[in-house]
């Protein structure tokens, strides 16, 4: 059971963050050794508790393994425990507090206005066939406007789109449901793919917004996942710090530092616990701090005239 967390770890770090092969290698090492720890005092990844993951950084302070080996190491097990929670294979997260050696939360990551505006001009540019590029355009407008995960946008219904809605209904972790509005690009970008997709007498039959041939039935995330890489290079972003999951994060970032509600992104965004959604309060913070250093009158040197 615990290996499988692990393969199915592994498997979403490449198809939404595009893990290098030495990456995937490194957290696989880090992550049996945690589990061959807990294993030993009669433990598993689904029953850890917080002491054991503390006792195990104790145990690798004690093996003499270096700062950087340790904070990996940790990170390794942070994120395993995110992506548990987030899958709903656990109901709390034994890592979120533990802290490490020069190991600081980091926010996510997330891309400016002008950035996911030239992504979205890229989208319409990019491919060199109309039914590619009406596809494309329609993803990275649906994306944008709703801040859905990969897997849910890839495997959306066709049904969920139909008659031009204001609102469309998305099934997400654990078979969650809720509502997302769309924009007015989203909804022409989708009316149009959606009106090319029915005319097409292989596609039409298919229950997928975005149908495909292979197995699953719909595009894959790691086919989406390239296909943003291509309209970064063509934007002139770097491509390193353009995912799916950053487009996700783009959506809450700019909703909060418009005036949105926590509480509201928290429902966009279908997440169980206001705990994960409070990482994006450091948009508030950010802006309350530019706000004092550019208006209080102490903020800015005194001007005595001696």
């Amino acid at each position: 059971m615990s290996l499988s967390w692990i393969s199915l770890f592994l498997e979403a770090q490449v198809a939404d963050f595009g893990a290098a092969r030495n990456t995937q290698e490194a957290y696989g090492r880090d992550l049996k050794d945690f589990l061959a720890y807990l294993e030993a005092r009669g433990a598993e990844f689904a029953t850890a508790t917080r002491p054991m993951v503390e006792d195990y950084l104790v145990h690798c302070e004690a093996a003499g393994l270096a700062t950087a080996t340790k904070a990996r190491r940790l990170s390794a097990i942070k994120q395993l425990y995110r992506f548990a929670f987030e899958e709903e294979l656990r109901k709390d997260n034994p890592a979120i507090q533990v802290r490490g050696p020069g190991k600081d939360k980091h926010l996510p990551k997330s891309l400016g206005h002008d950035e996911v505006d030239q992504l979205l001009l890229q989208a319409r540019k990019m491919p060199e066939k109309r039914h590619d590029k009406l596809r494309l355009t329609c993803l990275m407008e649906l994306l944008y406007a709703t801040g859905m995960r990969v897997t849910e946008l890839v495997s959306l219904p066709a049904e969920a789109v139909r008659g031009n809605p204001q609102m469309i209904l998305v099934r997400g972790k654990g078979g969650k449901e809720r509502m997302v509005p769309l924009s007015p690009a989203a909804r022409e970008a989708t009316q149009v793919w959606l009106t090319l997709r029915d005319s097409d007498p292989v596609t039409e039959k298919s229950t997928f917004l975005f149908p495909s041939r292979g197995k699953l039935g719909h595009l894959t995330r790691i086919w989406f996942f390239q296909q943003i890489k291509k309209l970064a290079i063509c934007a002139g972003i770097d491509p390193i710090n353009v995912t799916p999951h950053t487009l996700r994060h783009a959506f809450a970032t700019h909703l909060l530092a418009g005036g949105a509600d926590l509480r509201a992104i928290q429902t966009l965004l279908g997440h169980a616990d206001i705990a994960t959604t409070e990482i994006y309060t450091h948009i508030q913070e950010e802006r309350l701090r530019e706000l004092v250093l550019e208006h209080h009158p102490l903020a800015h040197p005194l001007k005595t005239g001696l």
